[in-house]
C-alpha cells in the first residue's frame, strides 16, 4: 500500500489527501481553524505533500497538532485574562502563513532545479524543518508560560513583568520551548529530512530566534503599527530557519578548513 501511495502524482493525491483530513478535522466540534483558515491550510498541504511528501507532511502535521494543543493549555485562565489567542485558537489564515510561510518557501525551493545538488536540498530541508522548529519553540514558550509562568522578566531589562506582556520571557515557558523544538526536529529526523546533527543545529537556531523574537515584541512591535503578532512570527521563522541554515555552512566550512 505505501509503495502504491509512493507511485501515485504527489500534488492530485495531496489534494485528496487534504480534502479528507480537513474535512474530517471540520467535524470535530472544537474547531481548529477557521473557514478561511481550512482553505489556507488546504493549500499548505498540498504544497507540502507536492513538494516533500509524507515526511515534509508529517511535519507539518505535527506542528498542526501539538501547536493547536499546546494553545488550548489554560484556556479559561488565559482568557479570564485577556491573554489568550483570540477566537479561542482557531487559526484563521493570517495564522497559517504566518506559522509556515518560511517553510513552504523552503518547500518550494526544491522545485529550482539548481537545488537538486545534495548540499543545497539538505539545506532547504534543513531550513523547512528549522522554521517549524522554531515556531513550536515560540508557540510553546508562550502559551505555556503564559499558562503555568510563575515569574515573568521583560527580556531587554529582565523587570518582573505580567504574564502575556510582549516580550516577556519565564523559566517554565523557556524549557517548554526548548522541548518543543526538540520534539519537531526529532520528527524531522526520524523522517529523514535532516541528520542527528541538523537536530542540534535546529535546536540552536529556534533558542536564537525565539529570544530575537521576544526582543522584537519588547522593543518594536508596539511602536510598529504593521508588526502584527503573525509578521513578527514570519520574521521568526526566517530567522530560525537562515540561523540553521547559517551554521550548518559554517560547520561545513569548519570540517573542511
Amino acid at each position: 500500500m505505501l509503495s502504491l501511495i509512493l507511485s501515485l502524482n504527489p500534488w492530485p493525491f495531496g489534494a485528496i489527501l487534504n480534502t479528507l483530513l480537513l474535512g474530517i478535522a471540520a467535524l470535530v466540534p472544537k474547531k481548529l481553524l477557521t473557514p478561511a483558515g481550512y482553505l489556507h491550510a488546504w493549500i499548505l498541504g498540498v504544497i507540502i505533500w507536492g513538494t516533500l511528501g509524507w515526511p515534509g507532511y508529517l511535519v507539518v502535521a505535527f506542528y498542526f497538532i501539538v501547536g493547536s494543543g499546546v494553545t488550548r493549555i489554560g484556556m479559561a485562565e488565559k482568557e479570564a485574562a485577556g491573554i489568550a489567542e483570540k477566537r479561542s485558537g482557531a487559526r484563521g489564515p493570517e495564522n497559517v502563513w504566518g506559522s509556515a510561510l518560511t517553510a513552504a518557501l523552503c518547500a518550494l525551493g526544491t522545485l529550482i532545479p539548481t537545488a537538486n545538488t545534495p548540499q543545497i536540498l539538505s539545506l532547504l530541508l534543513l531550513g523547512y524543518v528549522a522554521s517549524f522548529s522554531t515556531k513550536l519553540s515560540d508557540t510553546c514558550a508562550s502559551e505555556v508560560g503564559k499558562a503555568y509562568g510563575k515569574r515573568t522578566f521583560l527580556i531587554t531589562t529582565l523587570q518582573p513583568v505580567a504574564r502575556g506582556t510582549e516580550g516577556a520571557v519565564s523559566l517554565e515557558g523557556t524549557l517548554a520551548g526548548v522541548a518543543g523544538s526538540a520534539a519537531i526536529a526529532l520528527v524531522g529526523w526520524g523522517a529523514g529530512l535532516i541528520t542527528g546533527g541538523g537536530v542540534l543545529l535546529c535546536l540552536v537556531a529556534a533558542f536564537i530566534a525565539t529570544n530575537l523574537e521576544s526582543l522584537i515584541g519588547a522593543t518594536l512591535q508596539t511602536q510598529v503599527s504593521w508588526l502584527t503578532n503573525e509578521v513578527v512570527n514570519i520574521i521568526n521563522t526566517l530567522i530560525g530557519a537562515i540561523a540553521a541554515i547559517v551554521l550548518a555552512l559554517a560547520w561545513q566550512f569548519w570540517i573542511a578548513s
